[in-house]
């Protein structure tokens, strides 16, 4: 019986396991937009009871399916430090805390984190795959967008500076720090409004940091897109043994069969 609850909560293999994971997805979804709603007053006001109840009938389902979790897991210390046995505690905990805390209950939003298990339960292997091509390419072009954030840096704190100089704090740039949040906030084409240059030359200053704001918009994307192109660019390895393609350019070893592997 144990064993095959196990299959069942921690198993997608089975239809009995992906159903399972597919009813969790829904409940946790149900039990995130609940605390969304929860949090506008006026709805909070009129429905307090009925969400109230809502709220900790999702909490002690969560804590059943826990509590379930580390009944029928081989090594329950395991599970209950692995990152999902922290993110489902976690999931749970706020809401008991908000009986002693109040406001806690709003943590309950950690379970959306849950909803990453969409990646096991449907199988999208090829997503995941791209997120490591993805991840590769960021890796990779670290260097040159560190470097390129550290001339936004420089910019910024430039231009803020100039500006402090040009409009003054009569025209709302009282210190530096503050000229550099309107920099920082119009170099990223935000533009709040709460504070704007008044003079000829501030004006000037302005539309020149907006034109670099588009051109700071396309820079990291070209680096990471130029990667991603050079990795995939570079030619599969292929296991001399089981003759299985391995898309990690970098990889040895076959992770099927363990033999040497070399390019397709």
């Amino acid at each position: 019986m144990r064993k095959k609850l196990y299959i069942i909560i921690f198993g997608t293999s089975t239809k009995a396991g992906r159903y399972f994971d597919l009813l969790l997805l829904w409940v946790i979804i149900a039990s995130v937009i609940l605390v969304m709603v929860e949090s506008v007053q006026q709805v909070e006001d009129e429905y307090t009871q009925i969400l109230h109840i809502l709220e900790w009938i999702f909490t002690i389902l969560f804590t059943l399916e826990y509590v379930l979790r580390i009944y029928t897991h081989p090594k329950p210390l395991q599970y209950i430090f692995s990152f999902w046995g922290v993110i489902d505690l976690l999931s749970i905990l706020p809401a008991y805390l908000s009986l002693i805390l109040k406001g806690t209950h709003f943590l309950t939003m950690i379970r959306i984190l849950r909803l990453a298990r969409i990646f096991r339960i449907m199988k999208l292997g090829r997503y995941f795959s791209e997120s490591v091509e993805l991840g590769k390419a960021l890796k990779a072009s670290s260097y040159k967008i560190t470097v390129f954030l550290m001339a936004v840096v420089l910019v910024v704190v430039t231009l803020g500076s100039v500006m402090y100089v040009v409009e003054g704090g009569n025209n709302g740039f009282h210190s530096i720090p503050q000229s550099i949040y309107w920099a920082i906030i119009t170099i990223t084409t935000v533009g709040y409004g709460d504070i704007v240059p008044v003079t000829s030359l501030g004006k000037f200053v302005a539309s020149v940091i907006m034109i670099i704001g588009y051109a700071i918009i396309a820079v990291p994307t070209g680096i990471i897109t130029a990667e991603i192109t050079r990795n995939q660019q570079e030619p599969l390895k292929e296991c001399a043994s089981c003759h299985k393609v391995i898309r990690d350019t970098q990889a040895r070893f076959c992770p099927a069969c363990g033999e040497a592997v070399k390019e397709a």
